[in-house]
């Protein structure tokens, strides 16, 4: 990673890929929305969760997602 470029953590932000509008641009469907023919599942919904499928985003607006797999940056549970 670049020297200029910070990795700052504690984000709250609303990250979805179920817009309902018309929009201006191309938008991938959610892949778990899409295997259950609904809009109910998001990204990160701000101070409420975090999709387990979600892994990131990518300059300057491609989401990462694993779904339907295991996420490889998941933190195991505290025990």
């Amino acid at each position: 990673m670049h020297s200029v470029i910070k990795k700052l953590g504690g984000a709250n932000m609303d990250i979805d890929l179920a817009s309902q509008a018309d929009i201006a641009w191309a938008q991938a469907q959610c892949p778990w929305n899409a295997d259950e023919g609904t809009s109910v599942h998001h990204c990160a919904l701000k101070n409420v969760s975090i999709c387990p499928y979600f892994c990131g985003v990518e300059y300057i607006d491609t989401l990462l997602c694993c779904y339907p797999q295991e996420n490889p940056f998941a933190k195991p549970a505290a025990s």
